[in-house]
């Protein structure tokens, strides 16, 4: 298991690296690292694991290899859940082992993750693996309507980035019309008076 072959998954800002060993046949383990850590974490670690298993282990966005995030955009411990449904989407994983690592006194936030991918998609988990991590820390009345929220807000944004096109040109009139049929408030110079700033001229329309 030493020798390792580099990946790359595309997202909207970029690409969110990773690296993997073993046979791609092979039993699915994804593996997320800790704090300011990035892939490179489990170098020495995964030679000494079982063969036979797939081992991937991802860069979070602004780690290792991975694109960062566009400047001024923070980056929220759900975007980083977000990030590890993509990659398991993209590697077309339907069930696979989560193994995660976080240490020191300023990971509390980093340890989360792997628990809560369990917490919000308990079906594509087999196996939890933490290492030096705070481990489960979510104890609330609220818990089933939080998953519940979180679950439906990633979604839904991986829904739509699926189904996203290349813009379609239209004419200003057909631009308008489009507009005032989805807007019944707004008048049609209202609507006029939005799509100078709304709207960008193409040769195409």
């Amino acid at each position: 298991l030493g020798m390792f072959s580099e990946l790359k998954f595309p997202v909207p800002w970029g690409h969110v690296a990773a690296k993997a060993w073993g046979p791609s046949e092979g039993h699915p383990v994804l593996c997320l690292h800790g704090w300011l850590d990035n892939a490179n974490t489990f170098d020495k670690l995964i030679p000494l694991l079982p063969r036979g298993c797939y081992y991937v282990a991802m860069d979070f966005s602004g780690h290792g290899f991975s694109s960062h995030r566009p400047a001024g955009c923070p980056y929220h411990f759900l975007d980083y859940v977000t990030d590890v449904r993509r990659v398991a989407a993209a590697l077309q994983w339907r069930r696979f082992t989560l193994m995660g690592h976080s240490m020191g006194k300023f990971s509390f936030s980093y340890c989360f993750f792997s628990p809560q991918f369990c917490f919000l998609y308990p079906e594509m988990v087999d196996k939890l693996i933490l290492l030096e991590s705070l481990g489960f820390l979510l104890a609330s009345e609220d818990t089933e309507a939080w998953l519940k929220a979180k679950r439906e807000v990633i979604d839904r944004l991986l829904s739509l980035e699926a189904k996203q096109q290349t813009p379609k040109a239209r004419s200003p009139e057909a631009a308008l019309q489009r507009l005032l049929e989805a807007n019944s408030h707004l008048t049609a110079e209202g609507g006029a008076i939005l799509l100078q700033r709304g709207a960008t001229e193409t040769p195409a329309g």
